[in-house]
């Protein structure tokens, strides 16, 4: 049986369209091309340098297990496409293209060793995703998200009847709304008392900045990963405390469980190496992050 190649097989919509192509003729267990044929291709080379090759598929004859013939009709292609590459314009994908079985086997088993060459002409490479039968992928509706005009402060009532008033970080609000999965954005100036996961009365407002880009963007999912510094024994249980502590903060005010996780990652992630040098770098190594998970 004629061994053929093309590593995928689909039938094309042909109607309205005259198919072109052109075949050049090996020497049985050959890649490479005669003299004589050398010269048929470079002629065709030279008076189609406008079309647009689509496909190339080799063949053989039913000599020789299939195992070899495959190997064989591949090494034709690549002889053949090492010949025209950068002198004819050809589709990246053209190993992986075919017409469907065109191949019309002969008695004569030197016409079935062979390389068809498929190409388009000039006046229909318009068409070209239509003649192969290419469908447009379709682009998913992205709807924008709402604007939120977030307050730049806010007030909340105490236990105690007392109230207490928190500025708010407008533009943090807004980054975070805006942030696709995969980004990471720190909470700056999110404090906790010392060797605790109790958050300092100053830093309540940034609890409040997250919970109201929650609130108004219902898909968002988050990570809360906690940090510290200073210690390179890792302090793992600490760090997972003040991170799980924002979480029960937001699922205490109705946020759905689901869309927060935490981790603590002791003093594995510092931003500056251990041990610090100055307040400073111990201030930046000690932080809350949040991975957005889903947006």
């Amino acid at each position: 049986m004629t061994k053929y190649v093309s590593i995928l097989f689909f039938l094309l919509a042909l109607s309205g369209f005259s198919q072109e192509k052109f075949s050049v003729f090996f020497e049985s267990n050959k890649f490479e091309l005669q003299k004589a044929e050398i010269t048929k291709l470079k002629d065709w080379m030279e008076a189609n340098k406008e079309v647009k090759i689509v496909a190339i598929n080799g063949y053989t004859d039913e000599d020789g297990s299939i195992g070899f013939n495959d190997t064989l009709a591949k090494k034709r292609v690549n002889f053949i496409f090492n010949e025209i590459a950068d002198k004819v314009k050809i589709r990246e994908d053209f190993k992986t293209r075919s017409f469907g079985e065109l191949h019309n086997q002969s008695d004569d088993k030197s016409q079935n060793r062979k390389v068809t060459i498929y190409y388009i002409l000039q006046k229909d490479l318009a068409r070209e995703d239509e003649i192969l039968g290419i469908k447009k992928p379709e682009i998913a509706e992205v709807k924008p998200k709402p604007v939120v005009n977030y307050p730049d402060k806010i007030s909340i009532s105490n236990p105690n009847g007392t109230t207490s008033e928190y500025k708010l970080d407008v533009d943090f609000m807004k980054q975070v709304n805006e942030s696709k999965a995969g980004e990471k954005l720190k909470i700056e100036n999110l404090n906790f008392q010392f060797n605790t996961f109790a958050i300092v009365n100053e830093s309540r407002g940034k609890l409040y900045e997250l919970l109201l880009v929650m609130q108004n963007n219902p898909t968002l999912k988050i990570e809360i990963q906690g940090h510290i510094c200073c210690n390179p024994s890792n302090k793992g249980k600490l760090s997972e405390e003040r991170a799980k502590a924002i979480k029960n903060f937001l699922v205490g005010q109705g946020i759905e469980k689901t869309r927060v996780t935490f981790k603590g990652f002791g003093s594995t992630q510092p931003i500056h190496p251990l041990p610090e040098k100055n307040e400073e770098e111990r201030a930046a190594n000690r932080r809350v992050e949040i991975l957005i998970v889903e947006n």
